[in-house]
C-alpha cells in the first residue's frame, strides 16, 4: 500500500496524531496484495475470523465465521476462498456482498497472539468447482485480496480453545439442528423441514 493510499479521514488522524510518517513506514513495510507463504501457513491453522461487509447504502454489518482448521484456503497467489454454512436465513453478509463487493476479513489467534487483516472484493458462487470440497457449505465466497497485513498483537488477549463448536458440518456425518430452530420450525426452509419430520418419524 503506498503512502498515497491513505484517504482523507486517515490523513486527517495521522497528521492529528503526527503519526503519519510512522503510518507510512508500516503501509510500505507490511502491507500487499498477494499472498505469502507465511500468510498461507497462518491461514491454514485458523478455525474462525470476523468478515465485515456493507450493502450499497454503505449500512455495515459484522459477522463471526467458524469452522475447522483449514476452511479458509488460500487456492493461488491472489484468492482466498471459505465456505457459507447454515445460519439463520437472513443472509446479511452474503446479501451485502450481491449489493457491495468489498469485504474486511479479521483473523486472530487468541493462544499465539497474532493477527491478520484482508481487505478485499468477494464474489459467491453457488455452483463453485469447490463447493463439493466442504461438506454443509450453502456456497463458497471467493476473495481476491488488495491489502493483505499483519497487525500489532499487543491488545489481543491470551486466550485457548476449550472446544470447536458440534455444529460445524462434517464429511460423512448429519449436522445437529441449533436448538433455537425449534421455536421457528413451520418458517423453516422446506428442505430442512422434510429433514426433522423425517428424523421424528425414524426417532
Amino acid at each position: 500500500m503506498a503512502a498515497g493510499h491513505f484517504h482523507e479521514g486517515e490523513r486527517e488522524l495521522q497528521e492529528r496524531f503526527d503519526s503519519a510518517r510512522l503510518a507510512d513506514r508500516i503501509a510500505g513495510v507490511t502491507m500487499h496484495d498477494q499472498f505469502t507463504d507465511r500468510d498461507r501457513a497462518f491461514l491454514a491453522k485458523m478455525d474462525m475470523f470476523f468478515l465485515a461487509t456493507s450493502d450499497a447504502d454503505g449500512n455495515v454489518d459484522c459477522s463471526y465465521k467458524g469452522g475447522e482448521p483449514g476452511f479458509v484456503r488460500v487456492i493461488d497467489d491472489t484468492t482466498v476462498v471459505f465456505p457459507s454454512y447454515d445460519g439463520n436465513g437472513m443472509f446479511m453478509s452474503l446479501g451485502n456482498i450481491r449489493q457491495h463487493p468489498k469485504v474486511g476479513m479479521l483473523f486472530v489467534d487468541f493462544e499465539g497472539q497474532s493477527r491478520m487483516r484482508i481487505n478485499g472484493t468477494a464474489s459467491i458462487d453457488f455452483a463453485d468447482p469447490l463447493l463439493p470440497e466442504f461438506p454443509g457449505a450453502q456456497c463458497v465466497v471467493r476473495v481476491t485480496p488488495d491489502q493483505i497485513f499483519p497487525n500489532c498483537p499487543r491488545y489481543i488477549h491470551k486466550m485457548q480453545l476449550v472446544e470447536r463448536s458440534g455444529f460445524v458440518p462434517q464429511e460423512g456425518c448429519e449436522t445437529p439442528d441449533a436448538e433455537w430452530k425449534d421455536y421457528f420450525e413451520d418458517a423453516l426452509p422446506r428442505d430442512q423441514q422434510e429433514r426433522r419430520r423425517a428424523r421424528k418419524q425414524d426417532g
